[in-house]
């Protein structure tokens, strides 16, 4: 991390927008938690509700299962501005339906900084992304323009969300720019927080929830910072 420039401090909202329950509390729940730590607001919005996410569990019963376990999740980073947009698990559909949706939110949460997961095609060598993940990753990037063009959705402007300036997107991409520092207390919440995703996490893997959440945390976070691209 000591090659990456130092994340900007100088804001006080922030909006995460994810595909699914669980996507962040892989990656950036631990500076989530320093940051409200520290007196900054984040909210979360999610594209779906990971209804599609379990495998031998219909989505009928799934998707409410999951909506529980992500607001379980949010409470232990201290978020309580959670969003659902409903759009179908595993079947997202970029374009502008999903950029309007997206652009809403952010006219709404009106932030500073925009959060969101890997766009590219691959997280890493011989590492496919998931279609939801390019999808909504890619559609962040372009609704971020779209919220500060009054044009493009008109409709949100006579639905009094007035356009609206982010000043960056901060990426978790295996192409990372800037750093930011987190305490072990945040790292702690982190890992309390995707443990929260326990049904998930059991159909992954026959090792413990804690165990599987911490080893997942420190991946992202062990060297005592999280690592965003960021757009600016």
């Amino acid at each position: 991390m000591s090659t990456l420039q130092e994340f900007p401090q100088d804001w006080q909202r922030a909006l995460v927008l994810v595909a699914h329950p669980d996507d962040p509390e892989y990656g950036m729940a631990a500076a989530v938690a320093e940051w409200i730590a520290a007196g900054k607001h984040v909210s979360y919005v999610l594209a779906t509700r990971g209804e599609a996410g379990i495998a031998g569990m219909a989505p009928t019963e799934s998707g409410p299962l999951r909506t529980v376990e992500q607001a379980n999740a949010c409470a232990h980073v201290g978020v309580s501005d959670l969003v659902f947009l409903d759009h179908p698990d595993g079947r997202i559909q970029e374009g502008p339906a999903l950029r309007r949706d997206l652009a809403r939110e952010i006219r709404r949460v009106r932030p500073d900084v925009v959060l969101t997961l890997n766009h590219r095609d691959e997280w890493g060598p011989g590492r496919w992304n998931s279609a939801d993940h390019r999808a909504v990753g890619r559609a962040v990037l372009d609704a971020v323009g779209d919220a500060d063009n009054e044009w493009i959705f008109p409709e949100l402007l006579e639905a009094g969300l007035p356009r609206h300036k982010t000043l960056w997107v901060a990426v978790m991409s295996p192409q990372p720019t800037h750093a930011q520092p987190v305490s072990a207390a945040s790292i702690e919440k982190a890992v309390a927080s995707l443990a929260e995703h326990a049904r998930y996490l059991q159909a992954l893997s026959d090792e413990p929830v804690v165990e599987q959440a911490r080893a997942q945390v420190q991946m992202v976070a062990g060297s005592g910072a999280v690592a965003f691209e960021l757009f600016g």
